[in-house]
């Protein structure tokens, strides 16, 4: 079964990331398809909005954490950090196409938004959740130190102060406390996450698309900050956060159910 299922229904196009055993971790095949649809559904003239969602009853787990610790040196061994980066920063630019393109894009939380996930979901024009979902960037209990662009979607929806503190602590709220702190912009009842997400994508399709384009533009370039040297420096260091015992640790720790012992090393 594909790790990325695409439907369309009046002018929207929904991706459904589908590793429901693995809370829809993000796997290559999955990244590949994301990196295949999101340009082509961004000249697609047919299509208005495009949700981004997860099956199973998860929004996305972000990396997959139980691959790296079953791969003898870590996800990147035998490659330098620069060249792990590389290979990162391009997988990253799913991030980018959620953000930049000129169609508006929402991500649809039913469960889980974690790491790499979560960053994916802050790149949306919107975030939509369930209550009760969980939210949290995950990082720094797993060793490493942020990709997808969390960091710098993050830090302009909430304030440097308490990204660093959600970062930091990778403390785990609930989607009514995000929507309070505007990391979602709305927490609705499980039953409803569907209706409504669909509904706000369905103005959107039928909205004036090119004003809504320009418009998603012109606020883009409002935010302050430089998104493509945030995205260079997650990459570079994300990578070599990866290549640390450290995060060799919280791997270990995470298949085995057992808090990490971490040595700052």
């Amino acid at each position: 079964m594909a790790d990325l299922i695409e439907t369309k229904q009046d002018g929207i196009a929904i991706l459904t990331m589908n590793r429901p055993e693995a809370r829809n971790a993000l796997s290559q095949p999955m990244l590949a398809a994301l990196l295949e649809a999101l340009p082509r559904l961004a000249a697609d003239p047919s299509i208005g909005a495009i949700v981004i969602t997860g099956a199973g009853g998860a929004f996305c787990a972000g990396g997959d954490v139980k691959g790296f610790a079953a791969t003898e040196g870590g996800a990147n061994h035998g490659r330098s950090p620069e060249e792990a980066a590389h290979s990162l920063r391009q997988s990253m630019e799913v991030s980018r196409w959620l953000h930049d393109m000129p169609k508006i894009t929402i991500a649809s939380i039913p469960g889980a938004a974690a790491g790499a996930g979560l960053s994916i979901a802050l790149a949306c024009d919107f975030r939509i959740a369930a209550k009760g979902a969980k939210i949290t960037t995950a990082f720094a209990k797993v060793g490493l130190s942020g990709d997808f662009g969390g960091t710098y979607f993050l830090t302009q929806l909430v304030g440097t102060a308490k990204a660093k503190e959600l970062y930091l602590l990778s403390d785990v709220i609930i989607a009514e406390e995000a929507e309070r702190l505007g990391v979602v912009n709305r927490a609705v009842e499980p039953a409803q996450l569907e209706a409504e997400t669909l509904a706000l994508a369905k103005r959107f399709a039928n909205g004036a698309r090119i004003t809504q384009g320009l418009m998603k533009k012109n606020l883009n370039t409002a935010e302050k900050g430089d998104m493509l040297l945030s995205f260079d420096t997650e990459a570079l260091n994300h990578s070599r956060s990866a290549q640390t015992a450290d995060h060799a640790e919280a791997a270990k720790a995470f298949v085995e159910k057992r808090p990490p012992v971490f040595k700052g090393r």
